[in-house]
């Protein structure tokens, strides 16, 4: 079988302003310490980008694991987990061997499938899925627009799965949003 069967593509919106790169960034999460490559900050120097107490949207997909853990990766599933590290990453396209290109490969894979025990689950994709991403930051409104515009759109019948992806990401916006 070859690489481009195996490759449905994906669509998703991004704005350009949304499009920028960040640093990357990596946490100490029981400091609360962000370290991050960036010109005039020190290592180690608390990120006001990411205060104490916010939650990433690599959280929110690990997240997605303890509330549709066992759901099968759908189409609509690797849209948004797609949507979900571009907008985590700042990167346009999705990265070789990241999340979404897993979820992409698990989606093509379960599609396939002939029994419900050989599909991948959303546990095996997001397991871990923000030490995964070259970077990361918090959740916000149009973060979780943008996810859940994405499942939508690859959903045949147009909607969200109740606990998935965009639920986890929405969820982690509200959280964010109320501190």
């Amino acid at each position: 079988m070859s690489q481009e069967q195996l490759e449905k593509p994906i669509a998703y919106d991004i704005k350009e302003e949304e499009a920028t790169k960040p640093p990357e960034a990596t946490e100490d999460k029981e400091k609360g310490v962000v370290a991050e490559a960036s010109v005039g900050q020190a290592e180690g120097e608390v990120n006001q980008k990411n205060p104490e107490g916010t939650i990433t949207i690599g959280e929110a997909l690990e997240a997605a694991v303890l509330t549709a853990g066992n759901k099968p990766v759908e189409w609509s599933d690797a849209a948004a987990i797609q949507a979900a590290e571009v907008r985590a990453t700042g990167r346009t396209n999705i990265m070789p061997g990241g999340v979404a290109a897993s979820a992409q490969s698990a989606a093509t894979l379960n599609a396939r499938a002939n029994s419900e025990d050989d599909k991948t689950t959303l546990a095996d994709v997001l397991t871990g899925a923000s030490s995964k991403l070259p970077s990361d930051k918090p959740a916000t409104r149009k973060d979780a627009e943008g996810v859940t515009g994405a499942e939508m759109r690859n959903d045949p019948h147009l909607a969200t799965y109740p606990t998935g992806v965009a639920a986890s990401v929405a969820a982690a916006a509200r959280i964010n949003q109320a501190k």
